[in-house]
């Protein structure tokens, strides 16, 4: 008998690792994950083609998605992570990205993408809100 791969609808990620501010956000419990509906600056500054792009620096706005998560910095990986200690979040399973984990409503039961987007972190892309079936951000 082959084993159920397909994750739950929800699960708990404790973030111990964040890269830039939507993701990839490591969780001790296993998953890598991406910030569903939204798109930042990578680390360098640049943006990927056909991405939407943010004009918040992304070391800033990696300090906001650390903020909003209610984390505190810890180190940083050779990867360029910095490592956090963070309470649980309940996430909302939307797919996979490459080895990722599409994830929302991942901070305190708010939806964290859209909390970044609000606050100039990352741009709302609205491609993938449609690809993962998932509500625009409002206010």
């Amino acid at each position: 008998m082959i084993a159920d791969t397909t994750p739950a609808r929800t699960f708990t990620c404790t973030p111990v690792a964040v890269y830039d501010a939507d993701g990839p956000i490591w969780c001790k419990e296993g998953p890598r994950l991406r910030i569903a509906g939204a798109a930042a600056r990578e680390t360098d500054g640049t943006c990927r083609p056909g991405h939407p792009c943010p004009a918040m620096p992304p070391e800033q706005a990696r300090a906001v998605t650390i903020r909003m998560m209610g984390a505190r910095v810890t180190g940083r990986l050779r990867t360029g992570h910095l490592t956090v200690t963070a309470p649980p979040m309940l996430c909302t399973w939307r797919g996979t990205s490459g080895k990722r984990t599409v994830a929302s409503r991942l901070a305190g039961g708010r939806d964290l993408g859209c909390a970044i987007i609000r606050a100039g972190a990352a741009a709302d892309w609205p491609v993938w809100r449609e690809r993962y079936g998932m509500e625009g951000c409002r206010g």
